[in-house]
């Protein structure tokens, strides 16, 4: 899958201070998730997964959800 299309989901990124880590939830792919030491590298991380995510679901014949959130908050 390319890159471009991983920028489509929702990235939902926030501190877990139990695991000392930027968390990541695509809510549109579920179960998918990253982590990094800052957000810039969780969301990287994120766009990984994603990847993976979507091929797998092909791979096995699963129904990829389309983006259903478009939230950019600067």
């Amino acid at each position: 899958m390319p890159q471009s299309e991983a920028h489509k989901y929702e990235l939902l990124i926030y501190w877990s201070a139990e695991d000392q880590l930027f968390l990541v939830e695509v809510p549109d792919l579920p179960g998918c998730m990253a982590d990094g030491e800052t957000p810039a590298q969780a969301a990287a991380n994120a766009e990984e997964v994603i990847s993976v995510w979507i091929d797998t679901a092909r791979e096995d014949g699963l129904p990829i959800p389309v983006p259903r959130r478009h939230q950019v908050v600067v």
